[in-house]
């Protein structure tokens, strides 16, 4: 089964009930989302607009692009997000054994606990790469009582083949209360992600929307 989609669809949800797909409620939130940074300029970039537009968002970090750019993570949580594990390595949990992918994610685990520490940074939210995650994987670490949360919105901002403009429907056309849209803070996403981010901020807050961190 492929996770790739633009929009979750309520049978993936039903079949899948131990994944946070999106966060139902009645006042319009919905809740942005960043995967694969901390990355100089791309994640600076990002937290610039947020602050601009004053919204929080959840930035699910992989392990050694905070070993490589603490100062960019710690800016990540100076200005208010919440961080999820993401990984050390952004591996596909399909190919790994359960201890090989469980190691990786405390590795990861360690790194946001060791740069943040000052910070009093505490995360119990994880997105498995690719949206990749075999049962017994998902078992373990929720009985460390980590939060796995999917996505019900994908901007496919990564994908070189998809135009701007494009990138910018899969957000606006699918966005309902409580979806959780995800977004990358990565190199090969930025030229989609330049265009597409601040436009789909603008034309969601104009619907009323409200954004709001996963914690």
């Amino acid at each position: 089964m492929d996770l790739m989609w633009v929009k979750t669809n309520a049978f993936i949800k039903w079949i899948f009930p131990k994944y946070i797909w999106d966060i139902p409620n009645n006042e319009k939130k919905i809740y942005l989302t960043f995967d694969d940074g901390p990355i100089p300029e791309v994640t600076e970039w990002v937290l610039d607009l947020l602050k601009k537009e004053e919204i929080k968002a959840t930035f699910f970090c992989i392990g050694d692009n905070i070993k490589k750019n603490p100062e960019v993570f710690k800016k990540v949580i100076y200005d208010g997000h919440s961080i999820g594990n993401h990984t050390f390595n952004h591996l596909k949990g399909w190919n790994f054994s359960t201890e090989e992918y469980f190691q990786n994610m405390i590795l990861c685990e360690e790194a946001i606990h060791s740069t943040s520490e000052i910070l009093n940074q505490k995360s119990k939210i994880f997105r498995p790469p690719y949206g990749k995650i075999k049962p017994s994987q998902s078992r373990k670490l929720r009985k460390l009582g980590y939060k796995i949360i999917m996505w019900d919105v994908l901007s496919v901002d990564y994908d070189k083949e998809i135009s701007p403009e494009q990138c910018l429907e899969n957000i606006i056309k699918n966005t309902v209360s409580g979806s959780i849209i995800v977004c990358h803070d990565s190199i090969k996403a930025f030229k989609n992600l330049e265009y597409a981010l601040p436009k789909a901020i603008e034309y969601l807050k104009n619907k009323g929307f409200v954004f709001e961190r996963i914690d």
